[in-house]
């Protein structure tokens, strides 16, 4: 198990209740680790977005949630809320 690999499990291991993460996300924990080393505490659900297209653009190009934050409904963007939640009660634990 890489570093990244063990980012992304506490990321998982962090979500809040209600969160369901499809079962083949292994690749997008891996990015969501890349943000906890990149932004920490400072993520958001814009960031999580982005590396949530980043994934689904390999997965499904025709998906209609790829386009930029801003431009989704309101219902999508809190969609990506607990995974920022997440991210950044992990930077929180490893600050520790």
């Amino acid at each position: 198990m890489t570093y990244l690999d063990a980012d992304a499990r506490l990321i998982r291991s962090l979500l809040p209740a209600g969160a369901a993460p499809p079962d083949d996300a292994t690749g997008l924990f891996v990015l969501y680790a890349v943000l906890l080393r990149a932004k920490g505490e400072a993520v958001s659900a814009e960031d999580v977005h982005d590396a949530w297209s980043a994934w689904m653009s390999t997965r499904d190009p025709g998906h209609p949630a790829l386009v930029p934050y801003a431009d989704l409904p309101p219902a999508t963007r809190a969609a990506d809320e607990p995974y920022a939640e997440a991210i950044r009660a992990a930077a929180a634990r490893r600050r520790r």
